[in-house]
C-alpha cells in the first residue's frame, strides 16, 4: 500500500474513536478503501488481534470517509510495528480449553446495535 517506510502505531485504533456512517468529507477513492479492507480482511485469518478493527472499518466499504481511511492506514501503521505476530501454538501447553467475551450495549451510533468479541484459547494458545 505504499507505507514501507511509515512510522509505526502502537495501538490498531484510537481506544475514543467513534467512527460514523456519514461524515461531511467523503473519501476521493472508495475503490482504495476496498482493496486495502480487503487486504486487512485476509490478514485476519492469521491475525485475529485485528479482527475487530478490521470488521467495524468493513462496514464501510460501500460509502467510506476520510475518517475511515485515515482509521484503515493507523491499522496498517499497526501491522507495521510488529510483523512478528502471527497465530502460534506451543507444543507445551496444556489442553484445557478457555473462553472470554465482552460486549458493548448498542455502542454503534448509526445502528445502536450491541458489539461483541470473544477469545477462545487451548491452553496458552489463542485459537479463535
Amino acid at each position: 500500500m505504499g507505507l514501507l517506510n511509515c512510522k509505526p502505531a502502537s495501538s490498531p485504533m484510537l481506544s475514543n474513536l467513534k467512527l460514523q456512517k456519514d461524515d461531511e468529507n467523503p473519501y476521493p477513492n472508495p475503490k482504495l478503501y476496498r482493496r486495502i479492507i480487503g487486504r486487512l480482511l485476509y490478514l485476519t485469518n492469521t491475525r485475529p488481534d485485528l479482527s475487530f478493527y478490521v470488521n467495524k472499518l468493513s462496514q464501510f466499504v460501500s460509502n467510506p470517509m476520510h475518517s475511515h481511511s485515515i482509521a484503515a492506514t493507523r491499522v496498517l501503521h499497526y501491522i507495521k510495528s510488529c510483523p512478528g505476530k502471527w497465530l502460534s501454538f506451543s507444543s507445551s501447553s496444556s489442553l484445557q480449553l478457555s473462553a472470554f467475551s465482552n460486549s458493548d450495549w448498542a455502542a454503534c451510533p448509526d445502528s445502536r446495535n450491541s458489539i461483541t468479541g470473544y477469545n477462545v484459547f487451548l491452553g496458552s494458545s489463542l485459537v479463535s
